[in-house]
């Protein structure tokens, strides 16, 4: 293989050696050429330019043409011998050799018949002497096929243009010699002049390919007529000289460059061979290098490619774009997937350009208004999406590029939850824009949808975005309905409030809960002051008229607003005490029930929340101590603060009319309540039952029983409760003195009075009361009857002893029965 050392012109970026190891732009390596053949030859510098175009771009309707290469390619010189063989035409080649060859023999006779005399010396002379002419004869026409392999050299040296080397050059070049290509030296030069091409061809290591490489390299080597296995065979001699040279590579950015160029190696051999590069290329027991290996340089080289076509591509994309596309995808035997991917990748790219625009607009502090600038970015994103759409759904779909559809922002600068605030901005701005007018049109809504699955917005942020920016909307537009009268002047408000909504797209639900904001708003205002005028009555009950807002929720709204300022007061008056709670705070209470306009339900709902409250904390302060009469104490001052305060309390909130008819009502109801337990035989059966029975001595001391504990409490803690005051009641309040003594004063009958009260504030009910009475009845019977019962033997004396204890403790002879047998049956 000829090793002519070929310098690139300095002013070209491309390659500086055509025929030389190195694919990347570091200094040329030289071969020694022998002594014998620097004398034969002599370089003559000529200059040929390689020219070709991208056949990708070559579908386009402006091809672009790439920049000329220059190959500075040494021309050889022939010897004095060979130049006079080169001037020979085949016929005269032959007939010299012929005639060589006759003379040789005849001159050879002669001198052997002279000198030596005899017809056998004449024939050694010719024998001889025909050897030599023989030996120029062979001499010259050996030298044919390294004279016609010159020639080749220095006819594609002086080609300005090697790409448009012609097969019929070649040829011609062989015939004129009488040479078949396959001849070793003619065939070495071929492989030499294919390797150097290919090795210009072929961009260095930091550049990318241009694409037209495969093409430029498959018509050189087809006019070349070189066949594929010795083609191969310099390809992979190219490969060699790339591994070497990255062995010997020090940095790491060199080792780099030289594997891509590697990689661009077995991708544009890929191509040239095709298929048959599975056999013809064994990189893998070359170069120790894996199939996927193989797989990644022509997937990357290929991707990279088809980038640079999409280069080209806009947002104003066209059919004719779309199908030099798909062609590109296949001239770079690239997958369909990939092909998706990229595609995907490069609309993605430019709409995040027009992202970062809008957001530079938007953010922007500038006094001048860049609101439309930012609308049109935006614009220009939704119609690019809808073009992409459109050639997806196109008839000819099948022939476009792969990836076309609805574009996302998934996998790219703004995927992620850091630029999602961002994106909710432009989303803001363009609904802020498309309602803008007061009406909401359908393309803006579709634009809103569709700009809203390309930032990736779940649908709830999305529709709370649109929400919070129709509502202000909604509010300026009913704010000028209002205000000018148009809503009252319509024949039907609810009407006219429908077609508002449906003129901005907006939920008319969330049009009812701005409504009653506006209710609430216009109520607290109105009760300012602490109460409710007629003339801010008159003026609610038109806004409710007027925004359709129904009956239920005005009342909530009155319950809520008016409520709480109710509560206060009953909060106040509480707060004082039994001690505090003089005519003023009760003309207070009063007075806040009327102003406010609470119904009756309303105020004793409110007052009995805050009155329970109370109850609950002296039910805890009373369970919180372990002395039974601290404990009844705590329940005492319950039960007068129900007495003194909460009674007068609920009188004062039902006015004094209809404070003196529920007096009357509730006599009655007493009366009636009276004269059932005195029917009832249970009641007189123990007789601190008999003395908690309420009778009508008693029945005005009893208190209010409308406010209670009979939901708050659990029974048990109720039952416990009224346990504990009754056995306070049985056993009498206990005194302690110094050095240990304690003196147990018995209560009198007003304490069962309490303990009635106590049951009427804890909300139990006759049975629960008698099943509490009777239930400590059998306790108080049970350890006097164990203690003389203790041996299990019945005699006629303890059952006079327990017929008494019967009578004291007034117990139903059934439960008597009941006790006794369980403890006779244990003993």
């Amino acid at each position: 293989m000829n090793s002519s050392i070929l310098t690139a012109n300095p002013t070209t970026p491309r390659p500086t050696p055509l025929l030389s190891p190195f694919l990347n732009p570091t200094p040329p390596l030289k071969f020694t050429l022998p002594s014998k053949t620097l004398h034969q030859f002599r370089y003559r510098p000529r200059i040929f330019t390689i020219r070709f175009c991208s056949s990708a771009s070559s579908h386009n309707q402006n091809p672009v043409t790439q920049s000329p290469i220059n190959v500075l390619v040494e021309t050889k010189q022939l010897s004095g011998f060979q130049s006079l063989v080169d001037s020979m035409s085949p016929p005269v080649r032959l007939a010299s050799s012929v005639i060589v060859f006759a003379g040789a023999v005849v001159a050879g006779y002669g001198l052997g018949c002279g000198f030596g005399g005899s017809r056998n010396a004449g024939l050694g002379g010719a024998f001889a002497i025909g050897g030599v002419g023989t030996g120029v004869a062979y001499a010259l026409n050996s030298s044919v096929p390294e004279i016609a392999a010159v020639n080749l050299h220095n006819f594609v040296a002086g080609c300005d243009d090697p790409g448009a080397l012609k097969k019929e050059d070649i040829e011609r070049i062989a015939n004129k010699y009488g040479v078949s290509k396959q001849n070793k030296a003619f065939n070495g030069e071929l492989c030499d002049i294919y390797s150097q091409y290919v090795s210009a061809v072929l961009p260095p290591g930091n550049e990318d390919l241009k694409g037209d490489e495969a093409d430029a390299i498959i018509k050189f080597k087809s006019a070349l007529g070189l066949d594929d296995p010795d083609a191969a065979a310099m390809h992979m001699e190219i490969g060699r000289r790339i591994f070497r040279l990255r062995l010997e590579t020090g940095d790491r950015n060199g080792d780099l460059e030289q594997r891509r160029a590697f990689q661009k190696l077995i991708y544009v051999s890929h191509i040239v061979f095709g298929e048959a590069s599975a056999f013809l290329l064994p990189w893998k027991r070359v170069f120790k290098v894996t199939d996927s290996q193989v797989v990644v340089a022509v997937r990357d080289n290929a991707q990279r490619l088809y980038a640079s076509e999409l280069k080209s591509v806009g947002r104003g994309v066209d059919t004719q774009q779309l199908v030099n596309l798909r062609d590109a995808q296949q001239l770079y035997r690239l997958s369909d997937k990939l092909a998706e991917e990229t595609f995907r990748e490069h609309t993605r790219k430019l709409v995040e350009e027009n992202i970062s625009a809008a957001l530079g607009k938007l953010k922007s502090r500038t006094i001048t208004v860049e609101a439309g600038n930012v609308i049109d970015e935006l614009d220009k994103i939704v119609a690019f999406s809808n073009l992409l759409v459109s050639w997806k759904n196109h008839p000819d779909a099948s022939r476009f590029a792969l990836g076309l559809g609805p574009i996302s922002l998934s996998g790219g600068e703004y995927d992620g939850d850091r630029k999602m605030g961002d994106l909710k901005l432009l989303y803001r701005a363009y609904v802020t824009d498309s309602i803008s007018t007061g009406q909401m049109e359908e393309n803006k809504l579709a634009a809103l949808n569709q700009l809203r699955d390309i930032f990736g917005l779940g649908k709830q942020d999305a529709e709370n975005i649109r929400l919070d920016v129709t509502a202000k909307v909604y509010r300026k537009c009913l704010s000028q309905s209002l205000s000018g009268g148009h809503l009252e002047a319509a024949d039907s408000k609810a009407e006219f409030l429908q077609n508002l909504c449906e003129e901005l797209h907006f939920d008319p639900l969330k049009a009812m809960e701005i409504h009653e904001e506006i209710y609430r708003l216009k109520l607290q205002q109105a009760v300012s002051d602490g109460e409710l005028s007629e003339k801010d009555v008159k003026s609610l009950e038109r806004l409710q008229v007027l925004l359709c807002i129904p009956k239920q929720t005005v009342e909530a709204a009155h319950v809520d607003i008016c409520g709480s300022l109710f509560e206060k007061v009953v909060r106040e008056a509480i707060g004082a005490g039994v001690d505090g709670f003089d005519t003023f705070i009760k003309q207070s209470v009063k007075k806040a029930a009327y102003s406010l306009r609470l119904s009756r339900e309303v105020a004793m709902s409110i007052a009995g929340k805050v009155v329970r409250k109370v109850f609950v904390i002296y039910i805890q302060r009373s369970r919180a101590v372990e002395n039974l009469t601290e404990a009844a104490k705590e329940l005492k001052k319950m039960i007068a603060f129900n007495s003194l305060v909460v009674t007068e309390l609920v009188a004062d909130i039902k006015g004094e009319e209809e404070s003196s008819t529920t007096t009357a009502t509730k006599e009655d109801v007493s009366e009636e309540r009276i004269k059932e337990l005195e029917e009832a035989e249970d009641w007189d059966a123990l007789e601190s039952l008999a003395k908690a029975r309420p009778d009508k001595a008693n029945s005005g001391k009893m208190g209010q029983t409308e406010i209670t504990l009979k939901d708050d409490l659990p029974e048990r803690d109720k039952t416990d409760i009224y346990k504990t005051y009754l056995l306070y009641c049985l056993t009498g309040e206990v005194q302690k003195f110094p050095f240990g003594m304690e003196i147990t004063t018995k209560n009198d009958d007003s304490e069962y009075i309490r303990l009635s009260q106590l049951g009427g504030i804890l909300g139990l009910t006759d049975k629960e009361i008698m099943g509490v009475h009777t239930g400590l009845a059998e306790q108080a019977f049970r350890r006097q009857a164990e203690v003389i019962l203790a041996d299990g033997q019945v005699t006629p004396a303890r059952v006079e002893q327990l017929n008494e204890l019967q009578r004291q403790i007034g117990l139903p002879p059934q439960i008597v029965e009941r006790i006794m047998k369980n403890i006779t049956s244990t003993k």
